[in-house]
């Protein structure tokens, strides 16, 4: 039981890293060079494929949550 844990642990963890780092953020190049930022009054909402990579994240990372508790139940 604990190494099929560890192992959905991996996997989950890869899988959030993978989410995350194809996720686009507008503060990469902006910031660095002086331009945009929070400030800028621009706001833009998630559509498409970044709102299913950003709710994916989410899932990701609560399915590691709760795999950590029973890791530890068990």
């Amino acid at each position: 039981m604990e190494s099929i844990l560890s192992i959905i642990q991996i996997i989950l963890s890869v899988l959030i890293v993978i989410a995350i780092l194809l996720q686009q953020t507008s503060a990469g190049f902006d910031g660095a060079l002086g331009g945009g930022g929070s400030d800028s009054g621009i706001t833009t909402t998630r559509r498409g494929l970044e709102k299913v990579l950003f709710y994916t994240t989410m899932v990701l990372g609560v399915l590691l949550i709760i795999t950590s508790i029973l890791a530890l139940v068990a």
